[in-house]
């Protein structure tokens, strides 16, 4: 190699990993005031060890509308369509989004599940904010209202999973169910019900009530937020 290009060489090397440690630091004394794509290089450096990472890092994150949330629930399947994303750094996301859902399901099975409203939203969202195709999910609760089971009742397509208020009803029954909040996704990003939504929950509120099952809720996961069709009035 010509001196010209070793000398540039170590140029470029010594300047990423004096921003590795800076940037290190500045995590070390606070996390918070980090912007998001700074978390995202920060995660980057454990399968990327010699090498820049920035730009990569904020393209990553701009794939996703620059949501971490969204980045994180995305699938292995789905980082891997990326540009300059292997497999090691497929896992390496795909593995943080694991501990975010579990620390998040872990949180709704030690508490009751209506005063940890926060945690629920966080915890469906880390679960389905990131999914291509719409899925149709039931958190089954207790008599206190603590989760007993999380369970993928339907995958459909991009916009339509199949949703039958019987077997809902049945599977409640099965787990001892006193109480259900149904979840499902819009992949298209906004979580504005429509009226096959709003016209599906009151089909499963009413075959429920007829067994004392209770539906609190119906929430709609999307990468733009969550939509509550309790709070909005639709059930």
């Amino acid at each position: 190699m010509p001196k010209r290009g070793l000398a540039e060489g170590a140029e470029a090397l010594v300047h990423y990993i004096g921003h590795r440690e800076r940037l290190r630091e500045r995590f070390r004394e606070g996390a918070d005031t980090l912007p998001d794509y700074e978390l995202v290089e920060l995660a980057l450096f454990a399968v990327i060890p010699r090498e820049d990472v920035k730009e990569r890092a904020k393209a990553i994150l701009n794939e996703f509308g620059g949501d971490l949330t969204a980045l994180f629930a995305a699938s292995r399947e789905r980082l891997m369509l990326l540009p300059d994303v292997g497999e090691k750094t497929a896992d390496h996301i795909a593995l943080i989004g694991q501990f975010v859902r579990r620390t998040s399901k872990q949180q709704m099975k030690e508490r009751e599940v209506l005063s940890s409203w926060h945690a629920v939203v966080a915890y469906c969202t880390s679960a389905m904010a990131g999914q291509t195709t719409e899925q149709f999910r039931i958190l089954f609760l207790d008599r206190k209202n603590k989760l007993l089971r999380d369970e993928v009742q339907n995958r459909g397509t991009v916009d339509h999973a199949p949703v039958y208020p019987r077997e809902v009803v049945k599977r409640a029954l099965e787990l001892g169910a006193s109480s259900i909040i149904l979840v499902h996704n819009h992949p298209s990003g906004d979580p504005t019900p429509s009226s096959s939504d709003v016209e599906m929950t009151k089909q499963i509120v009413e075959a429920a009530r007829t067994l004392e099952i209770s539906v609190h809720d119906h929430l709609i996961i999307g990468r733009n937020g969550h939509a509550s069709l309790k709070q909005l009035g639709l059930m």
